[in-house]
């Protein structure tokens, strides 16, 4: 089938563009974004599903203690530059500079016409392969950028100041779990996924830090590195020197108890000439993932709903403060402080399974200390 961007030299395999390389039924294309200060916290994502037929999307916003989002699904539009689903949109305006996110959904609680601007060049991260025997679960890649963000936000009525907010916007395309599951042999073993992700704004700079560790500790995937804040008219791609990765990282996270959530974290970053920075993070804010779908026990990512459904969920925080399933995953607004330096950032946890040394048991069991 070939749609409008078949025209652009922009092909990797023979097939049309709409068409992916790979056969997969996971196979995806996801936007995602979030926005903070020390007082409310909105996300955004957005994904097309090539082989289930699928595009799905959310926007969500934690203000005042409440955690409201909206949802859309729908059959995949055949031109790929139609990145909106129901009331949710995503204009790219100037790739890989400045993106349009739009929720008109005041009769569901949110409004939100929000413009993300970088302030760092993209960073692309290393690739996420995880097999398990013969099956890939997971092979993607995702890059991420620091940014800004302006426009308005509408929680319930209420107007939220968007001037200059702090924000991270995350691209990925690959492999990974979503829709129903395909028919398989039952595995032998209890899964388990142990992944921190903290890109962090500062005045001067930004940083990043990631790890997919197994149950031992032993980190499959690793990533730490500190970026240059780039001006109006600087290049946000092709600027490898504006990235300056570092020789290493540690965590220490420290679990709340009977959660799987932080109370706060240390993150050590250490550089090629054997100095360490350390950064501790204090929570602000918490949000659960399943606002965007993630794990979500009815909006879960890349399900089948119809030609188009819209829904919306309402939730007090304090109400998703357990270890239900879809209440895992999640990200914390972070107010970072290295020496005299405060930064502002996120720290996302997704913690299923055992994790020997966060003293981690069991497929949800609490923090026991």
């Amino acid at each position: 089938m070939l749609t409008p961007f078949d025209d652009y030299p922009i092909h990797q395999t023979p097939l049309p563009l709409a068409h992916p390389a790979s056969g997969d039924p996971n196979h995806y294309d996801r936007f995602w974004f979030n926005g903070y200060t020390e007082d409310y916290y909105f996300a955004a994502g957005m994904a097309v599903y090539p082989n289930r037929g699928i595009i799905d999307g959310a926007f969500s916003v934690v203000h005042d203690g409440v955690q409201r989002s909206v949802f859309a699904s729908g059959r995949i539009p055949a031109d790929r530059g139609e990145t909106r689903i129901g009331p949710l949109s995503i204009e790219i305006i100037e790739p890989l500079r400045t993106t349009r996110v739009r929720a008109d959904a005041a009769d569901l609680g949110i409004g939100a016409d929000v413009t993300f601007t970088a302030r760092s060049v993209a960073l692309e991260e290393p690739r996420q392969t995880l097999t398990t025997g013969t099956r890939t679960v997971m092979d993607s890649t995702r890059m991420t950028q620091w940014g800004t963000w302006s426009g308005r936000i509408s929680a319930a009525g209420r107007e939220i100041p968007i001037d200059r907010v702090y924000g991270t916007k995350d691209r990925s395309w690959g492999v990974r779990p979503v829709g129903g599951p395909t028919p398989a042999a039952p595995d032998l073993a209890l899964p388990q996924i142990f992944f921190l992700w903290a890109p962090i704004n500062w005045e001067d700079r930004c940083t990043h830090f990631l790890c997919f560790e197994r149950a031992n500790g032993d980190r499959w995937v690793g990533s730490q590195a500190e970026l240059d804040v780039i001006g109006e008219g600087d290049s946000t791609w092709d600027a490898d020197e504006r990235i300056h990765h570092l020789a290493g990282a540690t965590h220490e996270v420290r679990w709340a108890p009977g959660l799987r959530r932080s109370q706060g974290a240390t993150l050590r970053l250490l550089r090629h000439d054997h100095t360490e920075e350390r950064i501790e993070l204090e929570p602000l804010i918490t949000f659960r993932m399943r606002g965007l779908g993630y794990t979500h026990p009815e909006w879960g990512h890349g399900h089948w709903h119809g030609e188009l459904a819209v829904g919306s969920e309402e939730h007090k925080v304090d109400d998703l403060d357990n270890v239900e399933p879809w209440n895992i995953h999640v990200q914390q607004v972070m107010r970072a402080r290295s020496g005299d330096k405060v930064g502002l950032g996120v720290l996302e946890q997704l913690a299923f399974g055992a994790h020997h040394p966060s003293g981690l048991t069991g497929l949800l069991d609490g923090y026991a200390g």
